[in-house]
């Protein structure tokens, strides 16, 4: 499969944020045929959703990778599974957050899987991050 660049997004606000944040950098820097090439900034942002809980920590990595965008998301759901992710309450607090936001050229239009992820245009902080990638890839 040619080499494509996906977008992901890291949120975190349980736990030692910073860390969770750092771990899940490392582990995308492990995943195979895959290599991190641009990171943004790491911001503080509000919750999102109707479930009270602490602010999240987010940063955008883009990967240059040779994987589909199911094999990325398996590979995410087990970082987060890594970091003790669990999916009990729906928009709930969490010690990590890995969404696919966009690849450059796959999309992918499945029951869990979304590219480009329907929440893009609505996130000022992932429009923020993506930006500040494209800039870094010098595709602004």
């Amino acid at each position: 499969m040619p080499r494509d660049i996906a977008y992901v997004a890291l949120g975190s606000n349980l736990g030692n944020r910073d860390e969770h944040l750092a771990r899940a950098r490392r582990s995308l820097e492990a995943i195979p045929r895959t290599r991190v090439i641009a990171t943004s900034t790491v911001e503080e942002t509000a919750p999102i959703g109707p479930v009270e809980q602490g602010p999240y920590l987010n940063q955008m990595i883009a990967l240059e990778t040779e994987l589909s965008p199911r094999e990325l998301l398996t590979e995410l759901q087990r970082i987060e599974r890594e970091a003790g992710r669990t999916r009990a309450v729906r928009w709930g607090p969490r010690t990590l957050d890995l969404d696919i936001v966009r690849y450059d050229e796959q999309t992918a239009n499945e029951t869990d899987l979304v590219v480009p992820h329907p929440a893009e245009g609505a996130r000022d902080f992932w429009r923020r991050e993506l930006a500040e990638l494209r800039a870094q890839l010098g595709r602004a």
